[in-house]
């Protein structure tokens, strides 16, 4: 339907061009009578002031004023109706005659400076005209004495002014007459369109009504009354439209009759199905809540049973065993991690599909995250006879927040596919840094192998659910097809891209980004490789790739790296010897020990690469050839240890007896709502001053302190009915120890913490597990007896030097269930502190387990404190040594702090029931 009605459109166009026309019309013919009329008083004027200055010109050569005053007077009169004054002026526009008075001449006059025109001349102002006539005289021929020749040119003018009132209001007059004519043929026009509309639209509306009700399914109306020209045709058309209409319908409805009497016949069966389906459909909920069930229980059900071989393995890996014993206690951890990744797989693609797989952001050690990834993979490529290498961009930090688990899952999907369709050559690793921006930066990894290769029809089909490039060779290497596409998935959720390029029979490269950000806290011990700067070291390596990788590492600590292909024939003196064997020959005992005899008279000092595939056979050298062996791919942290190691300055201090320490005079308050933290901080205090008093929360110290004075109090902060922060508060607000320190100490060791305490009004800071070394200085730093010189050279316990020295031992024990000499060093070496600490924490497990077992529950929905549950155990991880129990207290009590739901955090719950069943376990035979 068009935005305006026939109605609107036949006024439009009907009364449009009368209107045009009629302004047209009367806008012309008052333009031109208004300009008429005043032509024709002009013109009249004209006809009286001419003849008057001819008149007057004898009277002006005379000087006969009476003579010209009786012809402008008789002038005058004649045309008073419109002549308001009439006025002679002489040459020097001197005021000759006039007939009669005016009250301002100089109106009439011409400019006193400028000379008389010799032409009339028209003035209009308002309602007033004047006109002037030079007087010129015609008869030349009489003298005139002192006549010169200009003044001959105008004796004078004449003027008179004339009243153009009479004039204005003929001019109004015609102009409304003309406006008159034009309203009344527009009303005309108006009354014709309105004649028009009723002949013409009202029909037309009268058939739009019948025809809307014909749509509506009115079949039998019809359009009636007399109609002309047209009109009456479309009427007969719409009737007989509307009577084909009727018939139709009257047919359509004798077959909706027929369907109907068909459709009902077949409702029964589709009922019957219905029903059918409906069972079927709720077979198909019932099996997709069975699957989601188990896949929601398979994590706990199969990773325990797996976890349980993983950490007996780890247990029997510290008892006495054989090198070959050793040997295949790894060989059984390592299997049984590669079945939990492959278990880890299936869950990551479910909750990849369900788009539930949330990643962690915590800080960790980029390179050893990578070389844990490709020592765990080196045992399979060495066994085909491939080298793995690794090459990192020195620019890259050490440093990165990131998820490290999912970073490792990624390049072990990727360099486990290049082992498994890889026959001989190389794999190697390499990353990049791509860009850098402030606090982030984005990485390019790249995996290359040498292996079949992949069509470019086959490349399509990589990124497919349980599927491979060729199925035929799925029987052959195995696989479930879904690592490739969890690891696309995993790449995108860290904001990067993944993508190959490879050739059939050519080796294939995959290659992919992600972003991180990195930090500057520190996420591993560092090795000191001072005394590395300068020093000569001669690398035998066959493989051109493996060489290039380790040449870099040891250039970067500022070795003079001499690499060779085969060993040397020259002789020469070096200060260390690298002799790697590749894992594409097995290699005899003889064979080894005629290289080693060689580069002892090269080097003072050799190391052996092995395969990872001939530990026995390193076993063997290390005992009988008295030389470092280290397994392929060689790590960067593992080789410069062992090379620092070898410095006879770097060797290892006897440990010597601690000296009892003088206590200091001192009544210290310590305050912990844990009994394990607080039981360590009394045994450490009790050796350090003479006087401690313990409280369990922030209330009692209040009351304590209300009622003695203290040299120094140590406080926790979360504790319950009254936190540190509030309590130091209280305490400060008292007048016995409103000047005595307080040091803040807690497990919550968050960046930004120290100073948000400090601000709070703490006056130190401490984080969990104390060291005596530190507890030490903040106990001098405090004590009122302590001059300014001895805090700065209070000297360090033996535990700090020993724990600064390099050690060739010093791998990283994060894996450990319980690490006993972490649990000793936490307790000050003292062995019943340290059963005391974790036998406390065996027994508060089973009520955190609790706590956690009514938090999973889906049906309770009583409140628990777990954030207190978790940091309290947090708290008593820290000082029993359970690195595995503590990192995991450490990322929930971080995730409950930023307010995550239980369900994002129901794996971690399961994560810590599980590591808590296991410390359990571990710890009856310390415990025994």
């Amino acid at each position: 339907m068009t935005r305006y009605g026939l109605r609107a459109r036949v006024i439009t166009l009907t009364l449009a061009p009368t209107l045009i026309i009629g302004i047209v019309l009367c806008g012309f013919f008052s333009f031109t009578r208004y300009h008429d009329l005043e032509r024709q008083v002009v013109n009249s004027g004209l006809s009286i002031v001419e003849p008057l200055a001819i008149a007057s010109e004898d009277g002006m050569v005379t000087q006969s004023r009476e003579s010209v005053r009786r012809i402008i007077s008789y002038a005058h009169r004649k045309n008073s109706k419109f002549v308001r004054s009439i006025a002679v002026f002489d040459s020097k526009h001197e005021l000759f005659v006039t007939s009669n008075f005016h009250p301002q001449f100089q109106s009439l006059t011409y400019d006193s400076n400028e000379s008389i025109p010799l032409l009339p001349s028209i003035q209009v102002d308002d309602n007033t005209l004047i006109l002037r006539a030079p007087i010129i005289p015609e008869t030349r021929f009489v003298a005139i004495p002192d006549l010169n020749e200009h003044d001959a040119q105008a004796l004078g003018y004449v003027s008179m002014e004339l009243d153009l009132s009479p004039l204005r209001l003929q001019q109004y007059r015609e102009i409304i007459i003309a406006i008159a004519v034009m309203i009344l043929g527009i009303a005309l026009s108006t009354a014709f369109a309105l004649r028009l509309m009723h002949d013409v639209t009202r029909p037309i509306d009268h058939m739009r009504r019948v025809v809307d009700r014909i749509r509506r399914g009115h079949v039998d109306v019809r359009i009636d009354g007399k109609m002309y020209g047209e009109l009456d045709s479309l009427k007969n058309g719409i009737n007989a439209m509307a009577e084909s209409l009727s018939a139709y319908h009257t047919e359509m409805q004798h077959s909706i009759d027929q369907a109907t009497s068909d459709l009902r016949e077949t409702l029964e069966q589709l009922e019957i199905q219905n029903v059918e389906l409906d069972i079927a459909k709720k077979r198909a909920q019932e099996a997709a809540r069975v699957k989601s069930e188990f896949l929601a229980n398979m994590s706990h059900e199969l990773r325990t049973p797996l976890n349980g071989v993983i950490g007996f393995s780890r247990q029997m890996l510290k008892t006495q065993l054989t090198p070959s014993q050793t040997d295949y206690l790894q060989t059984i951890e390592k299997s049984a991690n590669n079945l939990l990744s492959i278990i880890n797989d299936i869950l990551d693609f479910s909750k990849l599909e369900a788009g539930k797989l949330a990643l962690e952001n915590i800080p960790f050690d980029f390179q050893e995250s990578l070389e844990e990834v490709v020592s765990l993979q080196a045992t399979s490529a060495h066994e085909k006879g491939l080298e793995l290498t690794l090459k990192i961009d020195p620019k890259i930090p050490v440093g990165v927040i990131g998820d490290p688990l999912r970073i490792q899952q990624v390049l072990t999907n990727l360099v486990g596919n290049s082992i498994k369709f890889t026959e001989r050559g190389n794999i190697d690793i390499s990353v990049e840094l791509r860009s850098q921006k402030e606090d982030a930066i984005e990485l390019q990894f790249m995996v290359r192998d040498t292996g079949i290769g992949i069509s470019e029809r086959q490349q399509a089909q990589l990124f497919q659910a349980f599927s491979q490039a060729d199925a035929s060779i799925s029987r052959r290497y195995g696989g479930t097809g879904l690592g490739l596409v969890i690891t696309q998935k995993l790449v995108s959720y860290m904001g990067g891209e993944i993508s190959l390029t490879s050739r059939l029979h050519q080796g294939s490269t995959f290659w992919y980004t992600i972003r991180l950000a990195t930090t500057d806290m520190p996420v591993s011990d560092l090795v000191d490789t001072d005394t590395l700067m300068g020093r000569t070291l001669l690398l035998v390596e066959p493989n051109m790739q493996a060489a290039t990788v380790v040449q870099q590492t040891l250039s970067t600590v500022g070795l003079q790296v001499n690499y060779r292909s085969t060993m040397p024939t020259e002789s020469g003196h070096f200060d260390y010897a690298i002799i790697n064997f590749t894992p594409e020959l097995s290699h005899s005992f003889d064979e080894v020990s005629e290289q080693v005899a060689l580069a002892k008279t090269l080097a003072t000092h050799v190391t052996i690469g092995m395969p990872s595939t001939e530990l026995a056979l390193a076993n063997q050298v290390t005992s009988e050839l008295n030389v470092q062996c280290i397994a392929k791919p060689l790590s960067r942290r593992k080789l410069l240890q062992n090379l620092v190691i070898q410095q006879p300055e770097l060797a290892l201090p006897q440990p010597v007896e601690k000296e009892p320490l003088e206590l200091m005079p001192l009544t210290v308050m310590a305050v912990d709502d844990n009994p394990a933290n607080l039981k360590l901080i009394t045994a450490l205090l009790k050796e350090r001053v003479r006087n401690v008093v313990t409280c369990n929360d922030g209330i009692e110290a209040v009351e304590y302190a209300q009622r003695e004075k203290f040299d120094i109090i140590l406080m926790d902060i979360q504790m319950p009915r009254m936190d540190g922060v509030t309590a130091c508060n209280a305490i400060k607000a008292s007048d016995i120890n409103k000047g005595t320190p307080i040091v803040a100490v807690t497990a919550h060791a968050m960046q930004g913490e120290r100073d948000r305490l400090l601000k709070a009004g703490m006056d130190d800071y401490l984080t969990k597990p104390i060291e005596e070394h530190i507890l030490q200085q903040v106990l001098v730093r405090w004590n009122p007896n302590t001059n300014e010189d001895e805090v700065m050279m209070v000297p360090l316990t033996h535990e700090k030097s020993e724990a600064t020295a390099p050690s060739a031992q010093d791998t990283s024990r994060q894996d450990l269930i319980i690490d006993w000499q972490l649990a000793l060093k936490q307790s000050a070496n003292k062995e019943d502190l340290a059963k005391d600490m974790l036998k406390m924490l065996v027994e508060f497990i089973p009520e955190v387990d609790e706590v956690v077992d009514a938090v999973l529950e889906p049906a309770n929905e009583e409140e628990h404190d777990l954030l207190h549950y978790v940091h309290k155990l947090n708290g008593s991880c820290s000082y029993s040594g359970v690195p595995r129990l503590k990192k995991v207290c450490v990322e929930l009590e971080k995730g409950l702090r930023s307010e995550m739901s239980l369900d994002d955090l129901e794996p971690e719950l399961f994560e810590l029931q599980d590591e808590m069943e296991k410390v359990i376990a571990a710890a009856q035979p310390y415990l025994a």
